[in-house]
This record gives C-alpha cells, sequence and structure tokens, in this order.
C-alpha cells in the first residue's frame, strides 16, 4: 500500500450519533473537525439529512454520488483540501446555503453546473485560488450573500455585481483596481484647478467681512473642542474579546 496521510474512520455507527437537530426542525449530520482525509460513503446510507458539516477536515475530492442528499439545503465543506468539486453538486436544487471556503479551488475546476443551484442565498468562495469568476454565476438570481475574499480577482463580472438580490459582497483582499481612490484623486485634482487664492487688501470690503466672520466662527468652535480631559474613557474595550485571528492568512491550510 502506498503511504499517505492516514484520517480518522467515520463508521455509520459514527455517523448517526452525530447527527443533530437544527434550529428550524430539520436533521443536521456534523461531521466537522474530525480528522476526515476521504469522504466517508457510509454517510450515503444517511442522504436524507437536510443538512451536512464536513468542515474543518482534511479532504480533497467530493465523489459525484454527493447527488445523493437530494434533500440538503445546507452545505458546509470549508477549510479542506478542496481542488475541485464533481459536476453533480448542480443537482442539489434545493441548496440554500453553500461554504467552500478555505480551501484550494480555481477558477478552472469550478464546474459550470454551479449556475444551476436556483435556490442558493448564501455562497462562499473566499480564502481560495480563484483569479476570475464565472459570468454564469449571474443566472444565481436569489443570492444574497457572495464570499470572494482572499483570492486573486482582479475583476468580479457585471452579471454577478448587478444580481437583483444581492445584499453583501465581500471582495476584500484581492487585486482589484481601487477605483474609488482614483475617483477622489481626480476629484482633488478638479478642486484644485478651480482654487483662487487672494490677499485680503483685493476684497471689497463685504467680502473681506464675510471671511473674517467665518474664520471667527471656525475658531470659537475650536475653541469649544473637549480637552483630552474630558474625553471619556472605556477601559473594558481595551481587553480582546475573540480569539479570531488578524491576519487571515494563518487560517489557510499548508
Amino acid at each position: 500500500k502506498a503511504k499517505g496521510q492516514k484520517g480518522k474512520k467515520i463508521t455509520l455507527k459514527t455517523a448517526k450519533n452525530s447527527i443533530r437537530i437544527a434550529f428550524d426542525g430539520g436533521r443536521r449530520l456534523d461531521l466537522s473537525n474530525m480528522g476526515i482525509t476521504t469522504f466517508p460513503n457510509c454517510i450515503l446510507k444517511l442522504a436524507d439529512v437536510d443538512e451536512l458539516d464536513l468542515s474543518r477536515n482534511m479532504l480533497k475530492k467530493i465523489p459525484s454520488s454527493i447527488q445523493k442528499f437530494e434533500k440538503l439545503r445546507w452545505l458546509d465543506l470549508h477549510s479542506n483540501q478542496l481542488e475541485e468539486l464533481p459536476n453533480t453538486i448542480g443537482t442539489l436544487q434545493n441548496l440554500f446555503y453553500l461554504n467552500i471556503c478555505n480551501n484550494k479551488l480555481t477558477t478552472k475546476n469550478l464546474p459550470e453546473e454551479l449556475n444551476l443551484l436556483k435556490n442558493l442565498h448564501i455562497l462562499n468562495l473566499g480564502l481560495n485560488c480563484l483569479d476570475s469568476i464565472p459570468t454564469s454565476l449571474g443566472a444565481l438570481k436569489e443570492l444574497r450573500e457572495i464570499g470572494l475574499f482572499d483570492n486573486a480577482l482582479t475583476t468580479i463580472p457585471n452579471s454577478v455585481k448587478k444580481l437583483p438580490n444581492l445584499k453583501k459582497l465581500n471582495t476584500k483582499r484581492n487585486p482589484l483596481p481601487d477605483s474609488t481612490k482614483q475617483e477622489e484623486h481626480a476629484d482633488s485634482i478638479k478642486r484644485i484647478e478651480t482654487l483662487y487664492l487672494v490677499q485680503e487688501k483685493d476684497l471689497c470690503c463685504s467680502c473681506l467681512k464675510m471671511c473674517q466672520d467665518e474664520r471667527d466662527k471656525l475658531n470659537k468652535l475650536k475653541n469649544m473642542a473637549p480637552s483630552p480631559s474630558k474625553k471619556p474613557s472605556f477601559p473594558l474595550l481595551l481587553t480582546p474579546n475573540s480569539s479570531a485571528k488578524d491576519n487571515q492568512e494563518e487560517w489557510r491550510l499548508r
């Protein structure tokens, strides 16, 4: 036998004992963080669950047999070592939530069949190796949230940005052109072009008085500013209340 990384073997009994009841009464099969290296085929006998969590394992591949989970509406595969997804994922027509964040997915290995998930509301593709997003994802008209952070994206298709129900699009930490800064820079140049400086002696009496009055108002506002000693103190907020990592790279699997 070839030597390789040996993961935990999941038996049908273990899987049955891992079924939980979700908040809405659905049945959730939770096999997260169990050191699994290969998809446990025994769970195909539990394909009537509503939710499947295989996150935080060491899976490199999801088999095409995932299509047997016909009722599935919630699928979490984040933090594995997936380099591709099976085409049959497009048959999961009830899927509402799909999290494949923090894997090794490339644009080439994203199945075109993702655009068949017509009921998908939340899609997380963050922390992968994507250099572009298929325009075909614009067919997912029910999408509310898309995570695309920490990839290698240089552009986002208009078909995705203009999805009718989209509420949140996270594209942080991608090499996208910063159009906002460019617009601000251009605007500052325009302002300089129309800025005229004159000496007080060149102003008429009424204009000079108006400028002096405005300057006096600004000085009064400065004098009314609270001193440092009067600023409120919140010592309890100085203590971190979260163990989350500041650097997203620390979450990537090596």
